[in-house]
């Protein structure tokens, strides 16, 4: 009997088992080979023995940027070498939340301050928005565009690349520049950074450094504790 229900399992479930079409191994080497991008790169990140372990974003933010940018760079729209950079909105506007990363390397090129929009919220970015003066911060993946001088000095536009939370940038003029109210010496007189009209603003110091570092169609990505975001974005939920 033990043989007869073994010759039937087989039987039926044989066919089952072995099948395996063209196009579901395929799909199966590209994400093994995704999962393997990703790997890599956390992994030249969180080993570099020159990123000091304070001065590391989270975890959990660092792998949500290097998922979009594993998934750019295998597609072709991000160039071999350049940066990935990361902005954690969860943080408070008092502490370091922007860091340019070398994609190469892992190394950790710059690390310092960088203002929300004045709607988003006062210490804390709390409230996001992709809405034509809404004056808040947007979330998601970015390419950065062209440099120009504008009422802020040397300033590079941003592209949003998720339409739903992001895709007015351009049209907003949502661009990193640099502003007074950006910097330490603003954060010992109130407590915390000063605020944009939705840009993230930088020390003016250190503005054209950073430009330079990541300007022509390079990565960026700004997080924030919202559920819709993190529920919806296309790139984190791949």
């Amino acid at each position: 009997m033990v043989k007869i229900l073994t010759l039937l399992t087989c039987f039926f479930l044989g066919p089952i088992l072995n099948f395996h079409s063209p196009l579901s191994s395929s799909i199966l080497e590209e994400e093994v080979m995704m999962v393997n991008a990703e790997n890599k790169f956390m992994d030249r990140v969180v080993n570099n023995q020159n990123n000091p372990e304070s001065e590391m974003p989270t975890h959990e933010v660092l792998q949500y940027g290097i998922k979009g940018y594993s998934q750019l760079s295998n597609t072709g729209e991000i160039q071999q070498g350049k940066p990935l950079t990361i902005i954690d909105y969860s943080l408070p506007s008092n502490k370091k939340r922007i860091w340019v990363i070398d994609m190469e390397s892992g190394t950790i090129l710059y690390h310092d301050l960088v203002s929300h929009g004045r709607n988003s919220g006062e210490l804390f970015a709390r409230k996001f928005s992709n809405v034509n003066s809404s004056y808040m911060s947007s979330l998601g993946f970015y390419f950065t565009g062209e440099t120009y001088h504008g009422k802020h000095g040397y300033s590079l536009r941003l592209d949003g690349i998720e339409k739903e939370f992001n895709g007015n940038a351009r049209e907003r003029a949502i661009v990193i520049h640099g502003a007074d109210y950006a910097k330490e010496e603003f954060v010992h007189q109130t407590g915390r950074l000063g605020r944009s009209l939705g840009c993230p603003a930088l020390p003016e110091k250190a503005v054209s450094q950073v430009i330079n570092l990541i300007k022509e169609k390079s990565l960026i990505f700004i997080y924030g504790n919202d559920a819709e975001y993190l529920n919806k974005s296309e790139f984190l939920n791949a």
